[in-house]
């Protein structure tokens, strides 16, 4: 049995983010279901690639507190919304979604300093920066939905944008 070398607030903190990307990979996955039933086959593509990214945030999570002497505690996750009433609400709950991990991944930061955790601090750097990478695409295609107008010739050729993103997981144990 592994002993916990992990302070306690920074573990039980990394388990509650751990379900956050879990959840966040539901929810995309949700996403995508929605747009696989509204014909638009690239948006569905665009969110399902999106879960599976989540899903590997989540395991970096899950390695981490392992890799610290933690204990991995996985709680009940949430049931997604369904429905959105357009491509703009989605990519709206999008945007809002990624900001709001944001906010969690900032507030960790905030407990690793506080709790002097360098290598937790450290850990959660790759975090901050795909952060913004995060928000700045769920706000570019936001923007391109409001400038289409969401509907028309604009929006099929969003979806065929959207439709050419591939999932591509990490080559190297140091991206891991």
């Amino acid at each position: 049995m592994v002993t916990c070398m992990m302070n306690e607030k920074i573990q039980e903190a990394l388990n509650e983010q751990l379900n956050a990307e879990i959840y966040s990979s539901y929810l995309y996955l949700s996403m995508s279901a929605y747009f696989q039933g509204t014909d638009l086959a690239g948006f569905a593509n665009w969110m399902r690639v999106q879960a599976r990214e989540e899903l590997m945030h989540a395991m970096k999570f899950y390695d981490y507190i392992n890799e610290r002497g933690g204990r991995v505690k996985l709680k009940e996750i949430a049931a997604p919304q369904l429905e959105w009433e357009s491509p703009q609400a989605a990519f709206e709950h999008v945007y809002s979604h990624e900001q709001k991990v944001t906010n969690l991944i900032n507030d960790l930061v905030n407990l690793a300093i506080s709790e002097k955790d360098h290598a937790t601090n450290n850990f959660l750097q790759w975090f901050v920066t795909e952060q913004v990478e995060e928000e700045a695409s769920a706000n570019g295609i936001l923007q391109k939905i409001k400038i289409i107008g969401g509907e028309g010739s604009g929006l099929f050729m969003l979806d065929q944008e959207l439709g050419q993103r591939v999932f591509t997981p990490p080559t190297t144990s140091a991206e891991k």
